[in-house]
């Protein structure tokens, strides 16, 4: 028996998501909504969204929040006013964030020989000086200063501040500027690992909410824990899905944060 792999292009009504973050791919899945001699109107069907993999989306209408949200995810560079680098020794981490997301820009692994030794420990700290150049470079390649308000640079141990003071003594050797004007807007603090899951514990730190304080990510983060109080505190001002967010629009009874969450 013969098989033909048939390349269709199929429009589906989404019912459901489900994101992959190992693989970086969607799975959305729904009836069929379109004629097609191969698959009945109407028929359920799944399909893998990857990155350069081309689709269309199309809504009945595109509001203003949509509008942003699609702005803020094809224009990263442009919408993260803060930035991350959670490290540990040979691991590197560099992250942009935004109001609704953190993205990883480079992983940066580097073999590190352990200290046994005089000959070893030439070893380890050369490899070290060059996994840190190559952390360096990453920051200047994917943080746009101009835009970036606060820079993050997490570790455990002294990692973060052997880190920190090298790439300040080479941009004084080098002359690089964008690293010297922007000193102040680096932090320096704890994390218990140099994994990406560490950015929840960093974020939630009192000492690093109040640096961010002014950027869009603080901000979302602010709005989330007004709902969540409210929500706790007086229940019967939740409203969900359009007819109740309109009813409290019209009730006057939610302030303007907590009303764009019901929304989303």
């Amino acid at each position: 028996m013969e098989s033909d792999r048939v390349k269709l292009t199929l429009t589906i009504a989404i019912e459901k998501i489900d994101f992959d973050p190992g693989q970086e791919e969607m799975r959305i899945s729904g009836p069929c909504v379109s004629e097609n001699q191969h698959i009945k109107m109407g028929a359920y069907h799944t399909i893998d969204l990857a990155l350069n993999k081309n689709f269309t989306v199309a809504k009945h209408e595109w509001d203003s929040v949509a509008l942003t949200r699609l702005d803020e995810a094809t224009n990263i560079e442009k919408n993260a006013d803060a930035a991350a680098v959670v490290m540990n020794e040979g691991l590197a981490h560099v992250c942009l964030i935004t109001g609704s997301m953190t993205i990883l820009r480079a992983r940066i692994e580097c073999s590190v020989p352990k200290k046994k030794g005089a000959a070893s420990l030439a070893g380890h700290d050369k490899a070290i000086l060059k996994f840190y150049d190559q952390v360096v470079e990453s920051i200047l390649r994917h943080i746009r200063f101009d835009i970036v308000k606060a820079v993050i640079i997490a570790s455990p141990g002294y990692v973060r501040d052997n880190f920190m003071q090298h790439m300040m003594e080479e941009a004084q050797r080098k002359a690089t500027s964008v690293l010297l004007e922007n000193k102040a807007k680096f932090l320096v603090v704890h994390s218990s690992s140099g994994h990406m899951h560490s950015l929840k514990e960093i974020l939630a730190s009192p000492e690093v909410s109040s640096k961010l304080a002014d950027t869009k990510a603080a901000g979302e983060v602010k709005a989330l824990d007004e709902f969540y109080a409210t929500l706790r505190d007086d229940p019967s001002r939740a409203f969900y899905g359009w007819g109740h967010v309109k009813a409290a629009n019209d009730s006057k009874s939610s302030n303007n944060s907590i009303a764009r969450i019901c929304e989303r």
